[in-house]
C-alpha cells in the first residue's frame, strides 16, 4: 500500500535536532516534500544539511518564524500538510542574558505559525484518522521545573519553569493547546529530555566538554556538578517524533526520555575517560582539567522522565545504549574538526567568555 504523500514544513531544520529530523524524514519518507525553514542564527548551520541538500524533494528557505508575511507566503505556495516546529532559542544561559529574543522566537514565532495553520487549513475534518493536517510542537522537559530524587515527570505534571528559556517554551506549549481547544487545530506536543549527538552547537554540555578536552582547556562544571539529567540520543528522538506524528492521538502530549540519568560531574568524568582512551592519554589526564565554576541562576537540580505512555500506547522505547552512543558522538567530533572550526565563531567565543570567564 502506497504511503500518503505530504508536504512537510520543518522549522529550525538547520539546527541540531532539526537537521537530524530533516535527514530522518527524507530517508524514511521519500514520498514527502520537505521544506526546511531556518533563520540561520548562531546555532543554525547549513553545514548540518550538506549530506541531504541535493535531494529533489528537499527545499530550504532562510527566514524567521516571527515573519508573518513570509510564513503566509510559504503556506500559500507549498500548501503544507504537516508542520514540525523546532525553531527556538534553546539555551538556558543565553535566555538569562537575552530573554527578549526567547520571547520573540519561542512565543511570538510559535503563535505566527499557529495563526498560519488556522488561516490556511480547513479544520472541519481534523479528527479524521488520515491526519490530513498536523501541527507538531517539539518541546522540552524543562517546562516542568526541577525534580527531587526518586520523582519523575509525567504528562500530567504541572508546569513550573524556572528560566526564561523554559518559561517561553511553556508559554508556547500552552498556546498550542489553546489552538487545539479554541480552533480545533490538530496538534500534538512532545517534551523530550536532553538530546546529544553529532552537529550539536558547542555551548551544550557534551560537545563543550569534548572540544575543550581535545584542546586541553579547562572543563567548566556549574556548581558542584550534582545536577542530574536524562540523556536521549538525537536520532532516537527523531524516531520518536515520527512515531508520535503517525500514531499519536490529536491533542495529546507525549514525554520522550532516554532512560539514561547522569549527574553532570559523572558525565564529564565519563567523557574525560573516553577522550583519554581515544587520544591515548594517560588515564586521569583529561579529568584533571575539570574546574567547578559559579552555578548559573535558576539551575534546576534534576530532570527525569517517565516515558511509559509513549511505550505503552505507541510502542516506542529508546535503546538505552548511552555509553556506546556517547563514544560515537565523541568519535564524530574528533573526525569533523573542520565543522567544529567553522562553528566556533566570534559569536560562540563571546558566549563562552560571558558564561565561563577566561578559562
Amino acid at each position: 500500500m502506497a504511503r500518503e504523500k505530504r508536504t512537510i514544513l520543518i522549522t529550525g531544520g538547520a539546527g541540531f535536532i532539526g537537521s537530524h529530523l530533516v535527514r530522518h524524514w527524507l530517508r524514511n519518507h521519500p514520498q514527502d516534500i520537505v521544506l526546511n525553514l531556518d533563520a540561520l542564527t548562531y546555532a543554525g548551520n547549513l553545514a548540518n544539511t550538506e549530506d541531504f541538500k541535493g535531494y529533489v524533494n528537499y527545499h530550504f528557505v532562510q527566514g524567521s518564524i516571527t515573519d508573518e508575511h513570509l510564513i503566509n507566503q510559504l503556506f500559500e505556495r507549498y500548501q503544507f500538510n504537516w508542520v514540525f516546529n523546532l525553531a527556538a532559542e534553546s539555551h538556558v544561559d543565553r535566555s538569562i542574558h537575552d530573554p527578549l529574543s526567547f520571547v520573540q522566537t519561542n512565543v511570538l514565532g510559535t503563535t505566527v505559525l499557529l495563526q498560519a495553520c488556522v488561516r490556511h487549513w480547513s479544520l472541519s475534518d481534523q479528527n479524521t484518522p488520515s491526519k490530513k493536517h498536523l501541527f507538531y510542537q517539539i518541546s522540552t522537559d524543562e517546562v516542568y521545573g526541577s525534580l527531587s530524587a526518586g520523582a519523575y515527570f509525567t504528562e500530567a505534571s504541572n508546569y513550573a519553569p524556572n528560566s526564561p528559556y523554559s518559561a517561553t517554551k511553556a508559554a508556547a506549549d500552552h498556546l498550542v493547546r489553546s489552538y487545539y481547544n479554541t480552533y480545533n487545530l490538530p496538534v500534538v506536543i512532545s517534551n523530550c529530555s536532553n538530546n546529544f549527538g553529532p552537529f550539536q552547537f558547542p555551548e551544550k554540555l557534551i560537545p563543550l566538554m569534548v572540544l575543550n578536552a581535545v584542546e586541553e582547556k579547562k572543563l567548566p562544571v556549574y556548581g558542584d556538578g550534582r545536577q542530574m539529567r536524562d540523556w536521549l540520543f538525537v536520532t532516537e528522538h527523531c524516531q520518536a517524533i515520527d512515531v508520535i506524528a503517525h500514531k499519536g492521538k490529536l491533542g495529546e502530549t507525549y514525554l520522550v526520555g532516554g532512560k539514561n540519568e547522569y549527574h553532570n560531574i559523572d558525565l564529564v568524568n565519563l567523557i574525560a575517560e573516553i577522550i583519554d582512551e581515544k587520544l591515548e592519554r594517560k588515564k586521569g589526564t583529561t579529568a584533571a582539567l575539570i574546574e567547578f565554576v559559579r552555578d548559573r541562576p535558576g539551575h534546576d537540580l534534576r530532570y527525569a522522565i517517565d516515558a511509559s505512555k509513549i511505550e505503552r500506547e505507541l510502542g516506542f522505547s529508546p535503546s538505552q545504549n548511552f555509553e556506546v552512543k556517547l563514544k560515537e558522538t565523541v568519535d564524530w567530533y574528533l573526525a569533523n574538526s573542520q565543522w567544529t572550526k567553522d562553528v566556533i565563531s566570534g559569536e560562540y567565543r563571546r558566549f563562552y567568555q560571558l558564561n565561563y570567564g577566561t578559562n
